[in-house]
């Protein structure tokens, strides 16, 4: 899965408001990374469950940042987490690097 994350649902929902914007983009910045870190936890801990309740946190960043393909992937993960399944930990990691990546982009 090769998507490439951007801003344009930011730009299209914060039309010329740059302000609106620029806070947006902050929240992202600052709520991803401290998601992502518990969810590391949980899985560390082998607790999927609670990865779960993460992971549909995430998922939602991965709507803002136009990945739709990432965000059925996580829909599918979140589902097998609540079953007690990590199995897709590593492609839902190179996820989480790809997202971290360009956050120190923008």
């Amino acid at each position: 899965m090769e998507e490439t994350p951007n801003l344009t649902y930011v730009k299209n929902l914060a039309g010329d408001d740059l302000a609106f914007e620029k806070k947006f983009i902050s929240i992202i910045k600052d709520e991803f990374p401290v998601e992502m870190a518990t969810y590391l936890d949980h899985i560390k801990y082998d607790e999927p469950r609670a990865a779960a309740e993460i992971v549909h946190k995430l998922k939602h960043k991965f709507n803002i940042l136009s990945m739709e393909q990432a965000y059925s992937f996580a829909v599918t993960y979140e589902e097998r987490l609540q079953l007690g399944d990590m199995k897709m930990d590593l492609d839902f990691r190179k996820l989480l690097d790809t997202i971290t990546s360009y956050l120190k982009t923008i």
